[in-house]
């Protein structure tokens, strides 16, 4: 005997939801170990009250000193976000990721912009080289409308043996009005998609030129 309608929608439902939550909780840790995601990263002093944190790591057979030439020129308009080039243009973003380290490139310092689209600019908070930089949200402009929720992105390359490192990529997003939740969970899965993609990016291009 077949179950009903209502048995199975529910059933359905009930799957769905369990697949949710599963897929929240990986890609909100992708490639993260327990302690990294636990721990203290530079710049999370900076959103105290985050409500949403995502952390992402991946190992690098390459130094953390090789690593951050590639991250001090990240940003549209300069050396790309490693990710989807191709997808990335479809949205305006006009991203062309590099496949060399530039020095034009290399002199990055708080204050500076942080672009990720022609007209979108995050703004560069903390710079600790080789280990990590911090790019947040800008502060709105007077007479200008804020956006609806505070960001930070931090890039921490921590040293793991002679020779090799782990980036460590932590979003954590505040916001005050609750309805802002239904915009910010969709963008944290859509920003995994990019940020893995940007993760093995790095990882390709630093391996690369260390084994050269």
């Amino acid at each position: 005997m077949g179950l009903s309608r209502p048995v199975a929608t529910a059933g359905f439902a009930a799957a769905t939801a369990i697949g949710v939550v599963a897929f929240r909780r990986m890609h909100l840790r992708w490639g993260a170990r327990p302690e990294e995601s636990a721990a203290e990263l530079p710049g999370d002093g900076l959103l105290p009250d985050a409500r949403l944190v995502a952390t992402r790591a991946i190992a690098i057979d390459a130094p953390r000193e090789s690593v951050w030439p590639w991250l001090a020129q990240m940003g549209q308009g300069r050396g790309g976000l490693y990710s989807y080039d191709r997808l990335e243009k479809v949205f305006g973003c006009e991203i062309a990721s590099a496949d060399q380290i530039e020095a034009q490139w290399q002199d990055v310092r708080v204050g500076d912009e942080f672009r990720i689209h022609p007209k979108v600019a995050l703004q560069v908070a903390l710079v600790e080289p080789p280990r990590a930089l911090v790019v947040r949200s800008p502060e709105a402009r007077a007479g200008e409308p804020g956006a609806p929720y505070d960001f930070t992105w931090a890039f921490v390359l921590e040293a793991h043996e002679p020779g090799r490192c782990r980036l460590v990529v932590r979003e954590r997003y505040a916001w005050a009005a609750p309805a802002v939740r239904a915009m910010v969970e969709p963008l944290a899965a859509v920003s995994f998609v990019m940020s893995e993609r940007m993760l093995r990016g790095i990882r390709d291009r630093a391996e690369a030129v260390s084994a050269g």
